[in-house]
């Protein structure tokens, strides 16, 4: 893994950690009438806070796309996971809260749980993976979860709503960041030409727009600790299966190595539920919800 691509996938993760804050922040006050509805957008865009929350995480993905332009996905995929580290460094300053044993805990584990599937695994780039049958499955499965995932959402009336959606999101945007590999190397390898022809451009927009409405009816309807941590282990081992699965990543598959690269992704499962549950993050939407159409502050 070289220098550069560590610099490129966590200033991204930084950018993308304090984009959700703001944007949960804003969305927590949308009215519940716009639930997955692309009227929630437009809601939002009417509010400075959440407009700075998309700047921040526009600027994370593009820096986020660099990064996958010089590495594999299963290098960059962790790396970005360290976003609720910085969402929980913004929380925790303007909550005042300390970090405290349980703090501590999740960020050493979600730290630790990256490096030691990076050393493990030892993901190399390969051969991408020609077959269409083979990327249509990966696509379908991951686009097919995300799908049922929001339905059950949909219909859910318990608080379990937020987590599904946030889970969607994050399947949606792993397989977004696959695409956006494939989509760069293209365009190094054939040109504007061959790109505009391609499919895997429009696919990265709609499910960028598409992952968008699931994170911020997710943030509408639940607080940060319910939606951010789902949203944050999702995301990259989606991208690890879209790597493996039709990149041509290549992971160490020794016994040792694979049992490492176990711990290393339950570590870094059990770090995000740690943070996400911390008392720094924001506990619940807030309160005075309104019903009619937010206005500029």
């Amino acid at each position: 893994m070289s220098v550069l691509v560590l610099v490129l996938a966590v200033s991204a993760a930084c950018c993308l950690g304090f984009g959700f804050v703001l944007q949960q922040a804003a969305a927590s006050h949308a009215p519940r009438s716009d639930y997955l509805s692309f009227r929630l957008l437009l809601d939002l865009m009417r509010v400075p806070s959440w407009l700075a929350g998309i700047g921040l995480m526009v600027c994370g993905m593009a820096l986020g796309a660099l990064a996958l332009g010089e590495g594999e996905v299963s290098v960059v995929e962790p790396l970005l996971a360290t976003n609720l580290l910085f969402a929980m460094a913004l929380s925790r300053h303007r909550t005042g809260q300390r970090l405290g044993r349980q703090g501590w805990a999740g960020l050493w584990l979600l730290a630790g749980g990256v490096a030691a599937f990076l050393l493990a695994g030892q993901p190399q780039g390969g051969e991408a993976v020609t077959s269409p049958l083979r990327h249509w499955l990966v696509i379908g499965v991951v686009v097919g979860i995300a799908l049922l995932l929001t339905a059950f959402a949909k219909r859910s009336e318990s608080g379990v709503a937020p987590a599904l959606l946030a889970v969607a999101a994050g399947l949606l945007y792993g397989l977004q960041d696959a695409l956006t590999r494939v989509t760069g190397e293209r365009l190094s390898d054939e040109g504007w030409s061959a790109l505009v022809t391609a499919w895997q451009p429009y696919a990265v927009a709609v499910l960028g727009v598409t992952g968008l409405l699931l994170v911020q009816s997710a943030f509408e309807t639940g607080p940060l600790r319910v939606s951010l941590p789902p949203l944050t282990a999702s995301q990259p081992l989606a991208g690890i299966a879209c790597g493996v699965g039709f990149l041509g990543d290549r992971l160490r598959t020794d016994t040792g190595a694979l049992a490492w690269q176990a711990v290393g992704l339950v570590a870094i499962v059990v770090g995000i539920v740690l943070l996400g549950l911390h008392p720094a993050m924001p506990e619940g939407p807030v309160s005075g919800r309104r019903e009619k159409s937010l206005q500029p502050n």
